[in-house]
C-alpha cells in the first residue's frame, strides 16, 4: 500500500513559502538593490576568474593555418594549467604545464606582446636541433611526419641546424609558404604560452577584414550576414575538436 500523503507538512511547506514571497516583496527598495547588486558582483566575479584562468574565445584572422584553421574560425580556448590572466590588465602568470610536439598553441609573441595573440602548431622542443630541407622538418636528424601542412617546409630566414634554447619552444604554422612564424623571429618562450584550442564552436565564411583587430563595425555585420544567411556558416566546422 502507497503510504498517505502528508497533506499538514505540504500545507505548511505552502504557507512557509507564500510567507517569504510576502517579506521580500515588502522588503524596502533599498534592500533590494543591495542584493541585486551583491548577486551580479559574484557572478561578474566568477566570470572574471574562468575568463581569466580556465577558457576564453579566439577568432582566427588569418590563413597561417589552414587547413587545420580557417579564416573566420571561432575557438574555444583552454588555459587550464598553462597560465593564469589578471583581469584588465596584460599581466599574466605561467603555470606547470608544458606543451607536446605537433600540439597546437596559442601565445603572445614575443617580439610584440601587446599585439593579438597568435596561433601555431609546436614543432621544436627545448633542446631540439631543427633543420629543414628537401621541403620538410627534420628533428634530432629524423625526418618530422607531417599529415596537417599545406605545402612544402622552407627555412626562409633560419640558418639551420637550429638547437631551441632551454625553456623555448619552435614553432610553424600549418600553410608552410603564408606563415610568420619561428622560421623568422626565433622560439616561443614558455612564459608567453597562454593556451591550446579545445574546440571549434563557430566557423563563418566571411569577407576576412571582419576579423581584423579593431573592425568591431565589419564583425557586427559579419554576425549579422550570418543570422540572414546561414550558408555562412561552415556547419561542418562546428564542434570540431582538437
Amino acid at each position: 500500500m502507497n503510504p498517505r500523503p502528508q497533506s499538514g507538512r505540504w500545507w505548511w511547506n505552502v504557507k512557509a513559502e507564500k510567507k517569504k514571497k510576502q517579506e521580500e516583496a515588502n522588503l524596502p527598495v533599498k534592500t533590494k538593490i543591495q542584493r541585486e547588486i551583491i548577486a551580479w558582483f559574484w557572478v561578474g566575479l566568477v566570470f572574471l576568474l574562468i575568463n581569466g584562468t580556465i577558457g576564453q574565445a579566439r577568432v582566427i584572422p588569418s590563413g597561417s593555418m589552414e587547413n587545420t584553421l580557417l579564416i573566420g574560425d571561432h575557438l574555444i580556448m583552454s588555459r587550464i594549467g598553462y597560465d593564469a590572466g589578471v583581469p584588465f590588465t596584460n599581466w599574466h602568470v605561467p603555470l606547470w604545464r608544458s606543451p607536446k610536439r605537433q600540439q597546437v598553441i596559442i601565445f603572445k609573441p614575443p617580439f610584440a606582446p601587446d599585439t593579438p595573440d597568435y596561433v601555431k602548431r609546436v614543432i621544436g622542443l627545448p633542446g631540439d636541433t631543427i633543420d629543414i630541407h628537401d621541403g620538410a622538418v627534420w628533428i634530432n636528424g629524423q625526418k618530422l611526419t607531417e599529415k596537417y601542412t599545406t605545402g612544402a617546409s622552407e627555412p626562409y630566414d633560419l640558418h639551420p641546424p637550429y638547437k631551441v634554447p632551454a625553456d623555448c619552444y619552435f614553432v610553424m604554422g600549418d600553410n608552410r609558404a603564408n606563415s610568420y612564424d619561428s622560421r623568422f623571429w626565433g622560439c616561443v618562450p614558455r612564459k608567453d604560452i597562454i593556451g591550446t584550442p579545445v574546440m571549434i564552436y563557430m566557423s563563418l565564411n566571411v569577407s576576412p577584414e571582419a576579423w581584423e583587430p579593431g573592425q568591431i563595425r565589419e564583425r557586427f555585420f559579419a554576425y549579422a550576414n550570418a543570422l540572414l544567411h546561414p550558408r555562412v556558416v561552415r556547419w561542418s566546422r562546428i564542434f570540431r575538436t582538437f
